[in-house]
């Protein structure tokens, strides 16, 4: 009796313990939404909200009906699957307010007959995918008080951002920002996630975005670009806001910002303004290469031949308008953005306008050594440079629904550019690989101007036509281009005598002026046609007709009278003029099953090209044929899961520099001259991409890689003599080819239980290239090699960091010379954090750590490890102001270092860039945003 009475409140304790248990439970039926059908035998899986993993399973039975109990409180997923029907996922609590849990009849979605759709429902993980579509619901991801919308997009799953506000998206790099689906300042997807506010935004839509071409088609073309579009929340839409940021450092250093966005309904306004020089307001555009990064005359991408703007076509030194980190900038830059939609949103206008300066100066020191049969040639060259760029550009884009079918899209754009580039080299260069001996000294002084003004406008017309598929578009374009240069060139050349050391034997002086004036306009049409020929099978017919004429005049003068350059030299000068047509025509087949797009095809281009000598009256005709065939395979196996095989190959014409029997004497121990006989080359391109992310897991998967290669190639033949001169000229090599490839692969993983997401990486960097060194042929090979492991959190409110490291190794060799290579090691490493502490304080770090091993060419170990800090406090009750101090390079250690090898030559290059310096910065952000206004 005394032993049950024992036992009695144990029993009693689990007869409660297995009541208690029993309590919480799950159930619900599972049906198709169309067909209202039982399906029986659905798999139905709880997971743990916490870490996903597995806490209870069952089959629905007979009547599509399952039940699940013995559950404890806490919170749950719901996962349902069944063959050919999308997942259906949905989030749950149990506690003791609500122990069980009935879904009623879940609706399962044929995947066939529905875009896959996958919901997750929940506090932290509110997202939808449909389609090519993610979709965020913002409110539902918490952030800090004026948190800008990269702090937002820190939190979605399979989204990242880095320390420099790089964006990637489950392993993919996100190339566009759109503002409720427009264009904000077009090409700086920075300016939308660093100054529009995250309590603004209703929705964040992640996504594929196609080609206007594509788009319109619904035929897939390859062309993509993995995009986020911010959807503002109506409430959101009519109101003011902005911030005003001001920094000043020590060693003279500083930075501002003035930012100003005026919503109202489907009108937005911006306007800002940045002035610093510290290196993180640098101009930056992306389109620089478009609006006059080269120039002279080359050939485009469908084989025709058309003069570019931008300076340097005589020979002189030109500025690109960027900064990478050499020297220290003084940037100054601006812009205007409007956009609106009338008419029941059939038209709309997008309207951007930027202006700037950028000012760069500093030292550089560059090493060379360059590899002969016979010799080795040592060079030490030292510059001293002043780099200034002024450049304005207007954009416009309209739209307009003509009616139901048709549309029509006007875009223009015109740019004004002034650059002026002063550089002062000193070099010595010396022979042997014992004993060096000096060969020759030069000392150079350029000083040149370039002004550009460029036009560009275009006009796409779409129609769609009765029967579905069958489609029409027609695009016309124009660009206009001239750019003006003049500068002066004052050279000295030393050279040494051969066989008594350090005797002077010879000197050349150059002091020359020289000008460049460069025009063109081309005009160009493209017509497009879709039909369908069956259900999943269509064709696209292209047809294309391009006119280009432009004159290029380039002109040395030597003095005739101190101060007086009246003397031309006819070796270093020419006048041509160029008329060109050029007719393309083309066929596309494109299949398209269920998760199959598949579209080959070629287009060919018949292009004749008239150059015209104004001084001899010399002619220069050519007539030629360019292939450009194409395949495309993409196979979705999954809505996250995907593979691409891509093929495209063209002829390759030699650009006008190449075969322009003219000298460039920039660098008159490195003289180019053109080759009038050259032929072109083709070009075979292979690319494959992979793609898998999961959901639940935050798992992704990519793979990408790609291989060209080159046949009948143009390559360059250097011949230098005893007094280390070199001659060098484009020529092709027959039965040769070059070669291109890369690998890349990228894991990733969220530890649930962590709560922390690693990563792995692997890539290989490749060429097989030729040049020619003294008539005799080289081939040059080089590989690098490379891995990296990244690890990362974000806790809300608390803390994030991200820390990324892995080591990298180059091969390279040259077979004129197998016992001389560059293989070497290197290291590289990255970290950033954020703390946020009690008090409203705030404190932050971000550093790299690089080291390249010596080789044998170079004998030094390159060792830099930049670390910055700062820590802020906010004030006033929203938090929207807020005060930092910064360090940058605490450990005043950054300095300009880069190694390269090309050829038969390596180089090692060292130059001035920012050092350390403290900064005492001021951040306010204001607000103003009213209800809705409906317009």
């Amino acid at each position: 009796m005394k032993f049950t009475f024992t036992l009695l409140p144990f029993i009693i304790l689990f007869s409660l313990r297995l009541s208690a248990q029993s309590v919480y439970s799950v159930k619900g039926d599972i049906v198709d939404t169309t067909e209202n059908a039982k399906l029986v035998n659905a798999s139905i899986s709880v997971l743990n909200a916490k870490d996903s993993t597995l806490v209870s399973f069952t089959r629905a039975g007979t009547g599509g009906a399952f039940a699940i109990g013995n559950l404890h409180k806490g919170k749950f997923i719901l996962l349902v699957s069944y063959p050919t029907y999308a997942d259906y996922v949905d989030r749950f609590s149990l506690d003791s307010a609500k122990s069980a849990q009935d879904f009623g009849k879940l609706n399962m979605l044929l995947k066939a007959r529905l875009l896959r759709d996958v919901i997750i429902k929940g506090t932290r993980s509110a997202m939808k995918i449909k389609g090519d579509t993610t979709e965020y619901n913002a409110g539902a991801f918490k952030v800090q008080p004026n948190a800008k919308v990269e702090d937002l997009l820190k939190q979605l799953p399979g989204i990242e951002v880095d320390k420099d506000g790089k964006i990637t998206a489950q392993g993919q790099s996100v190339g566009k920002v759109l503002v409720d689906g427009e264009e904000f300042f077009g090409d700086d997807p920075t300016l939308v996630t660093k100054n529009i506010r995250a309590d603004m935004v209703d929705k964040v839509q992640l996504y594929d975005k196609k080609s206007d071409q594509a788009t319109f088609t619904g035929i897939d073309d390859g062309q993509k670009t993995k995009t986020i579009n911010i959807k503002l929340k109506e409430d959101k839409k009519n109101g003011y806001f902005g911030k005003v940021d001001a920094g000043a450092a020590t060693n003279d250093y500083y930075e501002g910002q003035f930012l100003f966005n005026k919503f109202k309904a489907k009108e937005k306004f911006s306007a800002y303004f940045t002035v610093g020089n510290n290196g993180k307001t640098g101009l930056g555009w992306d389109d620089n290469q478009k609006y006059g990064g080269s120039g002279g005359l080359e050939f485009g991408d469908n084989g025709e031949m058309y003069f570019t703007g931008g300076g340097n076509g005589d020979g002189l030194d030109s500025f690109s308008g960027q900064y990478n980190g050499q020297g220290t900038p003084i940037a100054r830059n601006g812009g205007l953005h409007y956009d609106t939609k009338w008419n029941a949103d059939k038209e709309s206008i997008n309207v951007n306008y930027k202006i700037g300066s950028l000012e760069v100066n500093g030292t550089s020191n560059t090493l060379t050594q360059k590899y002969l049969s016979d010799t080795t040639y040592k060079g030490n060259t030292s510059q001293t440079f002043d780099n200034f760029m002024f450049r304005q550009k207007l954009d416009l884009t309209y739209q307009i629904k003509l009616d139901t079918t048709s549309n029509l899209k006007i875009m223009a754009d015109g740019t004004l550019k002034n650059t002026h580039a002063r550089s002062n080299y000193f070099s010595t260069n010396t022979r042997g690989s014992v004993i060096d001996t000096l060969v020759n000294t030069n000392s150079r002084n350029i000083d040149n101007k370039d002004n550009t003004q460029i036009f560009d406008a275009s006009a796409f017309y779409t129609k769609k036509l009765k029967k579905k598929g069958r489609t029409f578009s027609f695009l016309a374009s124009m660009s206009q281009n001239e750019t003006t240069s003049n500068g002066y060139l004052k050279s000295t050349t030393n050279l040494y005598d051969p066989v008594i050391l350090k005797k002077l034997d010879t000197s050349e002086i150059i002091d020359q002026y020289k000008t460049a004036d460069t025009k063109s306009i081309s005009f160009k049409t493209n017509l497009t046609y879709t039909e369908p020929l069956a259900k999943d099978f269509s064709i696209i017919f292209n047809y294309g007709l391009s006119v280009n004429n432009g004159t290029s005049n380039l002109a040395s003068f030597n003095q005739a009278a101190p101060g007086v350059y009246t003397l031309k030299v006819d070796s270093l000068s020419d006048n041509y003029k160029l008329n060109e047509l050029a007719n393309q025509v083309g066929a596309v087949f494109n299949i398209k099953k269920n998760k199959l797009v598949f579209n080959f095809g070629t287009k060919v281009s018949n292009v004749n090209f008239n150059q015209t000598d104004e001084v001899t009256g010399d002619m220069l005709k050519r007539s030629f044929v360019n292939w450009m065939p194409q395949a495309n395979l993409s196979y979705r196996f999954t809505q996250q899961q995907s593979i691409n095989l891509f093929y495209n190959g063209n002829t390759v014409q030699p650009t006008i520099g190449q075969i322009q029997p003219i000298a460039v004497n920039t660098d008159p121990l490195n003289i180019t001259v053109g080759n009038p006989n050259l032929t072109p080359s083709f070009t075979n391109r292979f690319f494959f991409y992979y793609n898998s992310y999961k959901v639940l897991s935050g798992q992704s998967i990519f793979l990408n890689g790609n291989y060209s290669f080159t046949t009948n190639p143009i390559v360059s033949n250097v011949v230098t003599d005893t007094t280390g001169k070199s001659v060098s000229q484009y020529i092709n090599v027959k039965n040769k080819k070059l070669s291109n490839y890369n690998m890349n692969a990228y894991f990733d993983r969220k530890l649930a239980k962590l709560d922390v997401n690693i990563g792995l990486g692997l890539s290989l960097n490749g060429s097989d290239s030729y040049n020619f060194s003294n008539s005799a042929l080289d081939l040059i090979k080089s590989n690098t090699y490379s891995a990296q492991f990244r690890v990362s959190k974000y806790k809300e409110k608390k803390y994030e960091f991200n820390l990324s490291a892995g080591p990298n190794y180059t091969f390279s060799g040259s077979s004129l010379l197998p016992q001389i290579n560059n293989n070497g090691r290197g290291f590289n490493a990255d970290y950033y954090f954020n703390v946020y502490l009690p008090g409203k304080f705030q404190v932050g770090s971000d550093g790299n750590y690089q080291n390249r091993g010596k080789t044998e060419t170079f004998n030094t170990v390159y060792n830099r490890t930049l670390i910055n800090a700062s820590i802020s406090k906010t004030f006033l009750k929203a938090d929207n102001l807020k005060i930092s101090a910064s360090a940058n390079d605490l450990l005043n250690q950054n300095s300009g270092f880069d190694r390269s090898s090309s050829g038969n030559m390596i180089t090692q290059n060292t130059y001035t860039t920012i050092k350390r310096y403290f900064m005492l910065s001021v951040v306010w952000d204001f607000n103003k945003m009213g209800g809705i206004t409906k317009k």
